[in-house]
């Protein structure tokens, strides 16, 4: 039904930067927040960033100052820019979505979904 699809990930010096990218498609009616989660071996899924559809923006206090999310409403597209990483930053990096599928029942009431990318593996290494 809806597809997330995450690109733009790869290997990076200390202090480099990296900008990934998600993009949604399938039966969507609207998006409401997207955002990108990370996980690394051995952690629990931690939230990056999130971006609403009308640009409100928060972020983890770990990456404040150095990613920036943005979003594409006419693209169901978000991306991260990433810079000043650190080797904790690597991790698999997972696109998220808020979706209302484009159903009469679920158009109407403004129902949402869950739905999540297969993930970009983003490494920070000298």
């Amino acid at each position: 039904q809806v597809q997330l699809v995450e690109s733009g990930g790869g290997l990076v010096q200390p202090g480099g930067s990296l900008r990934i990218s998600c993009a949604a498609s399938g039966n969507i009616f609207s998006i409401s927040d997207m955002g990108w989660f990370r996980q690394d071996p051995g952690k629990q899924r931690e939230l990056v960033a999130i971006i609403t559809s009308r640009g409100d923006t928060d972020y983890a206090d770990s990456v404040k100052g150095r990613f920036t999310i943005a979003r594409d409403n006419l693209r169901n597209t978000i991306i991260l820019q990433m810079n000043a990483l650190k080797p904790e930053d690597t991790a698999v990096y997972y696109c998220h979505a808020k979706v209302v599928l484009d159903g009469t029942v679920m158009r109407i009431l403004g129902l949402e979904s869950d739905y999540w990318g297969q993930g970009t593996q983003v490494t920070v290494s000298s």
